[in-house]
């Protein structure tokens, strides 16, 4: 069996969705966090079968939109002490800077290279967005 020890102080993102901790890892940057993470993939959960977790041994400021737009079923747990002190609940974002990349050719994005990506949540339950300048669907 494979055992992690629990952190001290910091971040755990539970309840990732089995198979995306990578892509978490990847939008928030954690290759440049100079503080060990663990990225424990496929465990067991009775709640949703099998789970990816991140434990981040640093307190760190994490971008809730990013994730909520990744996962909005993420749990985000603040610890300190080894016990959590703060566990923090996701929602769908209603917008999203600079996360996805607009796929047009000929969007504003595509010519002026300093302007932010911005998506806008237009379909809560079917989970779109959609580019600010040029109404193109966000691709995940």
């Amino acid at each position: 069996m494979l055992k992690i020890d629990a952190i001290e102080k910091g971040i755990v993102l539970d309840h990732i969705k089995a198979g995306k901790s990578m892509q978490v890892y990847k939008y928030l940057n954690l290759d440049d966090l100079d503080c060990p993470v663990a990225i424990i993939r496929r465990v067991k959960s009775n709640k949703m079968g099998s789970k990816d977790i991140i434990k981040i041994s640093d307190k760190i400021d994490v971008d809730l939109d990013v994730l909520g737009y990744i996962d909005p079923n993420i749990t985000v747990n603040i610890i300190e002490d080894s016990k959590a002190v703060e566990k923090k609940t996701l929602a769908l974002p209603e917008k999203i800077v600079n996360v996805e990349r607009c796929r047009n050719p000929r969007c504003i994005t595509s010519v002026e290279q300093e302007l932010d990506h911005i998506f806008k949540l237009v379909d809560r339950e079917k989970r779109v967005y959609r580019c600010i300048y040029c109404d193109q669907k966000a691709g995940k």
